[in-house]
């Protein structure tokens, strides 16, 4: 479910990108400049974070929850057999 919403986010801050990369004026002076450099460099942190969290989710959850199901299911198995 997590992945799924990494994935979301990616596309929602790729969507924001997409809309707001033209309008805003990286070279010109002053605040507006300021705004437009830090503006992208948190799209690039959202873009990054979201990447790593996708990328490297730790499998131990997985791979536990996995056991959980296949010894719930053992003990369904026994307790129909008898």
């Amino acid at each position: 479910m997590n992945k799924n919403r990494y994935l979301l986010c990616l596309l929602l801050c790729g969507l924001m990108l997409y809309y707001a990369a033209p309008r805003l004026g990286v070279f010109n002076g002053g605040t507006e400049g300021v705004f437009a450099i830090s503006w992208l460099a948190f799209a690039l942190f959202v873009i990054a974070g979201n990447l790593t969290a996708l990328l490297y989710a730790p499998k131990k959850a997985a791979d536990a929850q996995k056991r959980t199901r296949q010894m719930m299911a053992k003990k369904r198995v026994r307790s129909f057999s008898r």
